[in-house]
């Protein structure tokens, strides 16, 4: 079986706002999400990934879309639309920011973020789309434009994360403790 992944989108009441986070093994925006484990539901993936990244407990409302991954750059995901239950924003192992931004102001995105979140500001029923947007020319692309973000990110996907934030907030912590 080949690995699958969640991601969530969490709107402000009025839905003109969307929740970010910016990772720490590549310091970019993106939706909170992460990999499926063993045994584990998308339904209840999404659920436990969002309050690791974020803090909040949610409530996944419906399922935007199921992405399937044109090449081995990306994961099958598993799009869902999750509203919060309880909790405040929280930075954690994962995470170095979080930020309702407007959805009319949104930071740079990597692919396929944008798309998914038009797909998910719209209320209908679920897609099954290609990852077209996720290709090899992006990646050289990206490459060319962003060579450490895309450096970090292909450590990442073969396990071995950059996660220098963590890493150095570790040794303040020796330092003075």
């Amino acid at each position: 079986m080949h690995p699958q992944s969640v991601a969530g989108a969490l709107f402000s009441k009025d839905r003109k706002s969307i929740l970010l986070i910016r990772r720490r093994d590549v310091p970019i925006w993106v939706l909170p999400g992460g990999g499926i484990d063993p045994g584990e539901s998308p339904e209840t993936a999404v659920v436990r990934e969002m309050e690791e990244e974020t803090g909040f407990t949610v409530q996944m409302e419906r399922l935007v879309g199921d992405y399937i991954p044109i090449n081995r750059l990306a994961k099958r995901t598993h799009l869902f639309e999750c509203r919060v239950l309880q909790g405040e924003p929280k930075i954690t192992e994962e995470t170095s920011g979080i930020q309702f931004f407007p959805l009319s102001a949104l930071p740079p995105l990597p692919p396929p973020y944008a798309e998914w979140i038009a797909d998910a500001h719209i209320i209908r029923p679920p897609v099954t789309k290609e990852l077209r947007s996720v290709n090899y020319f992006a990646l050289v692309k990206n490459l060319a434009l962003h060579p450490i973000l895309v450096i970090r990110f292909l450590l990442s996907r073969i396990g071995l994360p950059c996660n220098w934030i963590k890493h150095e907030s570790r040794l303040n912590r020796k330092k003075t403790g």
